[in-house]
């Protein structure tokens, strides 16, 4: 039971931040800052 609920957060989170980031590349204004944004997207690690 525990461990059903732990994979149903994880799940949660993983939807919410996946949700964030694509959210955070939509708001570019131009394809330049779209790369911009993947760029430091890929060197951070994912985290805004």
């Amino acid at each position: 039971m525990i461990a059903y609920v732990v994979e149903k957060l994880s799940n949660w989170f993983e939807s919410a931040e996946r949700n964030r980031r694509e959210a955070y590349l939509a708001s570019s204004t131009d394809i330049v800052q779209l790369e911009q944004r993947i760029r430091s997207l890929e060197t951070s690690g994912y985290s805004l």
